[in-house]
């Protein structure tokens, strides 16, 4: 009875279903109307959701092709943009007649991109595939490079981590890189520098200088000498070069190419000969050898020019050796080291006597050995001899110190120190090279009772090989000071020659006390003088010895320095020349050593120069009062 209830409940309630499902799908109402509206709903979504999302990509797209575009552009051609700086060539270094003493030339480093490499393929005649990457590109350039097949293997191919910039030799020539570049090896690329080359060695090298870094400054730049002086107009512009790459460092030919060009340094042009500067170093080197001395140094002056026609040091530097340089060398003596010149000095004090008209070239003195000043100052001659009645131009031709401190009195000290002055003492000469010494010259109201006097001939005072040569200059210049230059001007880029600005010359001494000056000095080279060693055969020349002790490292005066100025043909010069020898052995006289220089020095300008031999004989006045009456 249960059971029958049961199932007429659950068919009850089936029929009741059934007739709800008809009744709705009769009136548009029901699960089916729901099922349709769930439908059209995600539909309109969807397509509500797309146009939204497309909208958002229009605008996007917009923006990004329209609003930052350009922005977007020039991001990218940016990462792809490589820029590169383009070497400006340091200008050349020249002597007066364009000989080339410093210059700049192209060099190249090869190196490798290791990956690029394994694409090379090498082929025979036939056509006929015969090696391929790195090992194949070694056995076509060893040969070229010079290095072993197996080692040039080895820095092609790579380890594991491959390289796209390794190096695989320094220092080729453009020639040897240009055989290289023939064979078309990909991934092998050049490397272009610029490097300095001096071609005449040490002609010169302690003028020229020479180019380098310091620890404290990277910058290749000069470093000594003219390198130095005139590096800012020597160094060039760099110019630089822009260019898009692909990934693989692949040049993008149809690219813009944004070059600037370098602007080159300007060449300086020297005033020396390299002719005469290589004569004068050997002369000094050959002196400084057969003495013994610790060095030398010497300066050809141009007469009326102030030119310097050589300026030289013993043991000159090679620029293109810098290893083996000592440091001590780089810098010229010349221009640097100064001392006592000894009776060199004494020009000074007969030049301004005479241009003071206080003595004439024959007045009349007692000349003993040995003598004592009114001050109570003694001084004695370097050589023994009997009292002598002399003339002033004797006493020179002698160098006796006891004559001259008494014709050194005729006039003030004072007076006497502003000659010095004039004649450039104690101050730099403003020569193109760097250090340049100005010496040393105590104020007359300095001196005591005894150096009153030495300064007369030539101690308590000094000076460099170059002062000493203007010194004699201006005596050649008929008393006039031209400033000394050692760079006649510079070229820029497009060859335009702009000269060196030169200081104003100024009259030290009358044209007449000059001469007479000159007069004098043509003695001093005569057989029975000090300066014998300096005769130039076919030539005369007025000149000067000087011996002076100078102190070694502990004080003590155990040193000398032999010196001699001269002007050729003394009757009209056209160079003065100045040498210093420093601590030759023995005595160490300058009439021993340096005078021995200055004929060689000043017999090759001679011929070089193309300077006529002399037509008149040596002028030489009374040197006894003897004599005067002959």
């Amino acid at each position: 009875m249960a059971n029958s209830a049961e199932d007429k409940e659950q068919v009850s309630l089936l029929r009741r279903t059934r007739a709800g499902v008809k009744a709705g799908l009769g009136s548009g109402k029901g699960p089916g109307r729901s099922a349709r509206v769930f439908t059209n709903r995600r539909l309109t979504m969807t397509v509500v959701v797309t146009l939204i999302v497309a909208a958002l990509l229009v605008i996007r797209l917009f923006y990004l092709q329209v609003i930052v575009a350009p922005a977007l552009a020039d991001t990218a051609s940016e990462l792809r943009t490589v820029p590169s700086e383009i070497e400006a060539r340091r200008g050349d270094i020249l002597d007066q007649n364009g000989a080339i003493l410093a210059t700049s030339v192209e060099r190249y480093n090869v190196r490798v991109d290791q990956v690029e490499i394994a694409s090379y393929r090498k082929y025979n005649d036939d056509d006929e595939l015969i090696g391929t990457g790195a090992a194949a590109a070694a056995e076509d350039l060893h040969e070229i490079l010079g290095m072993d097949q197996a080692v040039l293997g080895g820095i092609l191919l790579g380890g594991e981590d491959k390289g796209r910039w390794e190096l695989v030799i320094r220092d080729i020539s453009p020639e040897k890189w240009r055989e290289v570049n023939a064979l078309g090896i990909p991934g092998i690329v050049p490397e272009s520098y610029m490097q300095r080359e001096y071609p005449n060695g040490y002609v010169a090298g302690n003028i020229v200088g020479y180019t380098g870094v310091t620890a404290e400054d990277d910058t290749l730049a000069g470093r000594a000498g003219i390198e130095a002086t005139y590096n800012e107009h020597l160094t060039g512009i760099p110019g630089s070069r822009i260019v898009e790459v692909g990934p693989y460092g692949t040049v993008f030919p149809q690219a813009e190419r944004i070059e600037i060009p370098a602007v080159d340094g300007q060449d300086v042009q020297l005033t020396i000969d390299r002719d005469l500067q290589n004569a004068t170093q050997e002369a000094l080197d050959s002196i400084v050898e057969n003495s013994g001395a610790e060095w030398g140094a010497a300066v050809v002056i141009e007469i009326g020019t102030g030119r310097i026609l050589a300026l030289g040091d013993s043991s000159a530097p090679d620029p293109s050796n810098l290893a083996a340089v000592d440091p001590e060398d780089w810098n010229s003596r010349a221009v640097q080291a100064v001392f006592e010149p000894g009776s060199t000095g004494k020009v000074i004090t007969l030049a301004a006597l005479l241009d003071q008209e206080a003595i004439t070239p024959t007045d009349i003195y007692v000349v003993p050995d040995n003598i004592e000043m009114p001050n109570g100052q003694s001084f004695k001659d370097n050589d023994n001899h009997p009292t002598a009645t002399m003339t002033a131009a004797g006493i020179i031709g002698k160098s006796y110190n006891t004559g001259l401190i008494q014709m050194g009195d005729l006039i003030d000290d004072e007076v006497r120190y502003e000659y010095m002055v004039d004649f450039g003492l104690g101050q730099r000469t403003g020569i193109e090279l760097p250090g340049e010494a100005a010496g040393m010259l105590y104020s007359w109201d300095m001196w005591d009772d005894r150096s009153r006097y030495t300064t007369m001939f030539g101690q308590a005072w000094a000076a460099s090989t170059l002062q000493l040569g203007q010194m004699i200059a201006i005596i050649g210049n008929d008393g006039v000071s031209i400033p000394l230059h050692i760079v006649d001007g510079t070229y820029d880029a497009d060859g335009i020659f702009t000269p060196t600005v030169q200081g104003e010359s100024h009259q030290v001494i009358s044209a007449e006390a000059a001469q007479i000056t000159n007069q004098m000095l043509q003695g001093v080279t005569l057989r029975e003088s000090t300066g014998i060693m300096a005769v130039v055969p076919g030539y005369n020349v007025a000149g000067k010895t000087g011996t002076a002790q100078v102190p070694d490292e502990t004080g003590a005066l155990n040193k000398r320095v032999g010196t001699f100025v001269g002007l050729i043909p003394a009757e009209a010069p056209q160079i003065a020349v100045s040498v210093v020898v420093f601590n030759a052995r023995g005595a160490g006289y300058g009439g021993d050593t340096a005078a021995v220089a200055f004929s060689d020095i000043a017999s090759f300008a001679m011929r070089t120069l193309g300077v006529a031999p002399s037509t008149e004989p040596l002028y030489k006045y009374p040197w006894f009062e003897e004599e005067l009456d002959d």
